[in-house]
């Protein structure tokens, strides 16, 4: 059953890969629309699975790590949806697809979806067509793994999609103190340390990482973000990152952490897309206007919210 040429959650989650990439593609093309708009709330109101959300500096080994939790999953029986967000072309505007084609995958396994997505404006953050195909897919698989371009101010944006955010680091890189300034410390859940292979340069890290981690404010008390040892090559410290995620989970699904967690999410997606799009006026003037209180879906409170203020903005004019 559709809606114009926008299939149901139902219709989608029976249409399998080929399904899931031509709702995709729609979404691209019809963004912001209302039809797309309750496909995404629908997606939003019965979520399937878990977000992971992976960031870390350039060279750290994500795509790589991607690919060695994607076959982890896989072995578990778990399905699995990757977004990765790749650098824009200059040109087009579109993804370069570094990051899907260093992701190992199976053409024939219907369980495992990768899709690339441009971080066009964001600057290594998620697009608004990334964050809507990260909802839409979590309704879908039961895992998705959300790999970012790069670590800097933007990537608080993985923040605001991620059920457990993964930083990764790799040692002697003299990353701690840059994350530290950039306050990226009070983001992960979870802290990897890359290329464990090589020894002490790696533990070091590591204790460097345990004690940045206790100077950040944390906004989920009773959770302290360890730091695993790991080599995507070797497969060493890898079942210690399971067990981190595992534990982190069920944290989560304790007390409606991970209800308020994505409750919070919706709410900041909002405000972003709006101030992106209206500036922090913008945003104040569609919270004046009630629009956003509404008992609608996220998607649709956006949608309405934005033609509120487009018009206003073409009415001034």
């Amino acid at each position: 059953m559709t809606r114009g040429d926008f299939p149901d959650l139902p219709s989608l989650r029976a249409g399998g890969k080929p399904g899931l990439a031509r709702a995709l593609a729609r979404l691209e093309r019809a963004a912001g629309t209302a039809d797309a708009a309750r496909l995404l709330d629908a997606a939003d109101a019965a979520p399937k699975g878990e977000v992971l959300g992976l960031t870390g500096p350039p060279g750290v080994g994500k795509s790589t790590l991607t690919g060695a939790l994607v076959r982890m999953f896989r072995d578990r029986g778990l399905t699995v949806g990757v977004v990765a967000v790749d650098p824009s072309s200059m040109r087009s505007g579109g993804a370069l697809l570094g990051d899907r084609a260093r992701i190992p995958s199976d053409p024939e396994d219907g369980g495992l979806f990768i899709r690339s997505f441009a971080a066009r404006d964001r600057l290594g953050g998620l697009s608004e067509l990334a964050f809507g195909a990260v909802v839409l897919m979590r309704a879908l698989f039961d895992r998705v793994i959300v790999e970012t371009v790069g670590v800097g101010q933007s990537e608080a944006d993985v923040a605001l999609v991620g059920d457990t955010i993964l930083l990764a680091v790799q040692p002697a890189s003299g990353d701690a103190l840059q994350f530290i300034k950039a306050g990226v410390m009070e983001l992960p859940d979870i802290v990897a340390v890359t290329k464990a292979d090589i020894g002490p340069a790696a533990r070091r890290a590591r204790d460097e990482l345990e004690s940045a981690l206790t100077l950040g404010n944390r906004e989920e008390a009773g959770w302290t973000p360890p730091v695993a040892l790991i080599s995507s090559q070797t497969g060493e410290g890898l079942d210690t990152l399971a067990g981190h995620l595992s534990a982190h989970s069920a944290f989560l699904r304790q007390h409606g952490r991970l209800e308020r967690r994505r409750r919070t999410q919706a709410e900041a997606r909002i405000e972003a897309a709006l101030r992106s799009r209206f500036g922090t006026e913008g945003v104040r003037a569609a919270r004046n206007s009630g629009v956003l209180g509404s008992e609608k879906g996220p998607f649709s409170r956006e949608a309405a919210a934005a033609n509120l203020l487009a018009g206003r903005l073409q009415t001034a004019r």
